[in-house]
């Protein structure tokens, strides 16, 4: 019963291999925004690639692609897998897309198996996982719980100040159509996630799969402090309006809040932007970013308000005024124990060596896991690197974890 794990290890590296060429940014990462040529690319072959396993296959209104396998009973709550097929800018050419590649050939070997499901399998490629263009995320997964609506899409916007809802348009879809895309209630029964870990702890400890008991909570700001701008060579320093002086002075205390929790809690402050920007002006006005992470949704809070304190104090004594734009707030998320152990018994079974961990990224597992049993499966990333062009994993190590989700998902359907 089943095929060899060389033959799982060919597909999942033939498809992976195919799809690092639906880069904006050849030969320095994959950079695969959504609503793009190089997403319309990647959806195309994925669609392509389900087919080929035997699945219907549709694109929704949030541009997610998804491939059903049916089962006797399609009313039933399905079994989902899946990940994101979107990149960062310059990022690498594993971070989501390999999920998706991993939940069609489960698909394969359900269908190889023999196994006869009770119930639907579904893989989902999700549109906008990363929030890299309009500083958002979990947009397919969101629509698909009916948390994204037409004035959503039209509120956020790109550095170029296209927004969602015209990206959509330009991409073919229909934004005022975005709610046909959610799931109605009771129709997921699971969700599951294969992902490369993203940081070292795997690889370091030459530990084969991570069984991933939690993700982080994350809460995302853009705050832009406005000054004056004047001469940088004659306005005295007690007589100036300085916007980098106040924000610089907020920025530079948010590691240390975070250090104080002494517990994982992480904040970043990953964009700054003046302006004017010349060398010889004080500035009057800078904008930066906030992204707070940590499995005590507590902490995240504390150190927001930590952060609007700060502001509201340094800018105050400063003259000026400042705005805080919320892109994005999720409290953390624990994840199935029931289908955790099924993980585990597994990789005993195969001699596959884990390790229980919590996740410090964020994915569509988060979104999702907020209303339904989830569990996600992490694989190494060598040397912990990701989000960069020389992100790798094996793809022996995508095929072991196909092998254990194969056997998860047949103990679901079959329930």
């Amino acid at each position: 019963m089943g095929i060899g794990i060389d033959e799982i290890i060919g597909r999942v590296a033939t498809n992976l291999e195919h799809l690092k060429q639906y880069t904006a940014t050849p030969g320095d990462g994959c950079t695969r925004l959504p609503f793009t040529k190089e997403a319309r690319d990647a959806v195309n072959y994925l669609t392509k690639v389900m087919k080929e396993a035997g699945m219907e296959v549709h694109e929704d209104a949030a541009g997610n692609v998804i491939g059903v396998m049916k089962g006797e009973n399609p009313d039933a709550p399905c079994v989902m897998m899946g990940s994101h097929y979107d990149s960062v800018v310059n990022g690498g050419d594993f971070d989501g897309i390999a999920g998706v590649v991993c939940g069609i050939e489960v698909a394969r070997q359900l269908k190889e198996n023999g196994v006869t499901p009770k119930r639907n399998f579904v893989v989902v490629g999700f549109c906008d996982e990363e929030g890299m263009r309009f500083g958002t995320g979990y947009f397919g997964s969101g629509a698909m719980l009916g948390n994204r609506d037409v004035e959503y899409c039209k509120n956020f916007k790109d550095k170029d100040g296209i927004s969602i809802y015209d990206a959509m348009v330009e991409y073919g879809l229909v934004p005022e159509k975005i709610e046909e895309a959610k799931w109605p209630e009771g129709s997921i029964g699971h969700f599951l996630e294969t992902h490369i870990e993203q940081g070292p702890v795997l690889d370091a400890e030459n530990i084969e799969l991570g069984l991933v008991e939690g993700i982080v909570g994350i809460q995302r700001y853009q705050v832009t402090v406005y000054g004056r701008a004047d001469h940088a060579g004659t306005t005295p320093m007690d007589m100036r309006m300085d916007a980098v002086d106040a924000a610089t002075k907020v920025i530079s205390k948010i590691p240390d809040w975070a250090r104080e929790k002494a517990d994982g809690t992480v904040a970043t402050t990953g964009y700054i932007k003046t302006v004017p920007g010349g060398m010889n002006i004080v500035a009057e006005r800078v904008e930066f970013t906030v992204d707070i992470r940590s499995m005590n949704n507590d902490n995240i809070n504390d150190i927001a308000n930590r952060i609007r304190a700060a502001l509201d104090r340094e800018v105050k004594a400063m003259g000026g005024s400042y705005e805080i734009d919320t892109k994005l707030v999720i409290t953390p998320v624990f994840l199935s124990k029931e289908m955790l152990s099924v993980m585990e018994e597994g990789c005993k079974r195969h001699g596959y060596s884990y390790k229980y961990l919590p996740s410090g990224a964020g994915h569509d597992s988060l979104e999702i896991g907020q209303v339904l049993p989830t569990v996600m499966l992490f694989v190494p990333s060598k040397d912990g690197r990701s989000h960069c062009p020389v992100e790798f994993t094996k793809y022996s190590e995508f095929a072991k974890a196909t092998v254990i989700m194969t056997e998860l998902a047949t103990k679901l359907l079959e329930e």
